[in-house]
């Protein structure tokens, strides 16, 4: 699906994820697997395409983003499976931004991360969610990269602590250290804003993948011949869309709501 994003005087910033389609296993044949890119204000899939078998998200990441036409100072956020020197190097071409998270698929890079002098560094940002039974409490720390650091075009290290209790237990803590690398200039993006784009791209799991487990029950989804599997999530995802330009908030109930006339998800895509 393309789809416009909403008008903001802030850079867009696309959150690109993958996800298994569990229901298509077969006892020969893994899951099918899809990827997607998503607007990040408007919780709307730009563009997604399959991961089949012989392949993986790496090899994917590129023609995923070729169908999307204007990239120029877009900020593209992806995990750590994406962060690869030739994913960078397509993006510099394009003339986005990235915000990539690094962990052990990378060592090398990871560890030098790691090293930095974070305990000299202030906290830029902090904040708290609720949610689900939990309390989360996130700082985010900004290192200007001047050397040391192995990696093409980064400019900016960020590391992200995360430390989370259960309400009924406050004293218990669990505490994990995200680290990141941006190339983004100092001037380019304030502590907050970096803060804000990469708690968006963890919201996608929630806004997109969750939406369509829950709602469209995908993985429960027998759909298994040919393109079918991923051909349902390219309509999930248009439906998710449509009701989300609409400025739907609850998928849910949106969707009940016009699957009790045929004539209103016509009137919602502009058909009559």
């Amino acid at each position: 699906m393309r789809a416009t994003a909403g008008a903001s005087s802030a850079r867009r910033a696309i959150a690109v994820d993958g996800k298994s389609l569990r229901g298509s296993r077969t006892t020969d044949t893994a899951a099918r697997h899809v990827m997607a890119a998503c607007d990040q204000v408007t919780s709307v899939v730009l563009a997604d395409t399959d991961v089949d078998g012989k392949t993986n998200e790496i090899t994917r990441f590129q023609p995923l983003l070729d169908q999307i036409g204007d990239l120029r100072d877009t900020v593209i956020t992806a995990d750590a499976l994406h962060c690869q020197r030739e994913h960078v190097t397509y993006l510099a071409e394009r003339g986005a931004h990235w915000i990539l998270t690094v962990k052990g698929n990378q060592p090398h890079l990871h560890n030098q991360l790691a090293a930095l002098p974070w305990r000299a560094v202030p906290d830029a940002t902090r904040d708290t969610d609720r949610g689900h039974g939990r309390r989360e409490i996130r700082t985010l720390k900004v290192l200007t990269i001047s050397t040391g650091i192995d990696f093409p075009h980064a400019i900016q290290a960020l590391q992200i602590p995360r430390r989370r209790h259960r309400l009924d237990q406050p004293k218990r803590f669990t505490t994990e250290t995200v680290y990141a690398i941006t190339d983004l200039q100092v001037h380019q993006a304030r502590p907050a804003q970096l803060a804000a784009w990469i708690r968006g791209h963890w919201h996608i799991e929630n806004k997109i993948h969750w939406v369509r487990d829950v709602t469209y029950d995908e993985d429960r989804s027998q759909i298994r011949t040919g393109t079918g599997p991923e051909v349902m999530a390219a309509l999930r995802n248009a439906a998710i869309g449509a009701l989300r330009t609409a400025g739907i908030t609850n998928i849910a109930a949106g969707t009940r709501h016009h699957a009790r006339d045929s004539r209103r998800p016509l009137a919602l895509l502009g058909i009559i």
